[in-house]
């Protein structure tokens, strides 16, 4: 499993864009807490590769699928949350929030003020992600 400021990054298959080129169906990290996206690591000099030929060739999208074959998605990801098999992205925000609770209590009883301020960062910031992704979804809901 891979972290960012101290928390668990969260698989997936979405877009990049590098410099002028949007490349689809990567397989990526995200933070949910920070918002930083890298690619995952199995698959980065296929994906550097790929984007170099595009820019190249001044493609402004590409589809790497169509390039790269990635069957083992669910290895890829065995060791963290992957998106597309979760329940919803709801779901992985509360687990989000549900290892940094756990974390909380450690850092309580262990006394450590900083990291338990880190702690209390994170948990605000995975609490406004999952309110603003209900919200989004009741308006969603409401419009169809």
């Amino acid at each position: 499993m891979s972290f960012c400021c101290g928390a668990g990054m969260v698989g997936s298959v979405g877009s990049v864009r590098h410099y002028k080129t949007l490349v689809h169906n990567v397989p990526i990290m995200f933070c949910p807490v920070c918002d930083r996206i890298e690619v995952h690591p199995a698959i980065e000099g296929e994906y550097e590769i790929l984007v170099e030929y595009a820019q190249g060739d001044q493609a402004p999208e590409v589809d790497f699928a169509d390039f790269v074959n990635v069957d083992n998605t669910s290895e890829l990801f065995e060791n963290c949350t992957m998106t597309d098999e979760a329940a919803s992205f709801a779901e992985v925000l509360k687990q989000q929030i549900d290892i940094s609770l756990d974390l909380l209590g450690v850092a309580k009883e262990l006394q450590d003020d900083e990291w338990r301020e880190a702690l209390m960062n994170r948990l605000k910031r995975l609490s406004e992600r999952l309110k603003q992704y209900n919200k989004r979804k009741q308006v969603s809901q409401k419009s169809a």
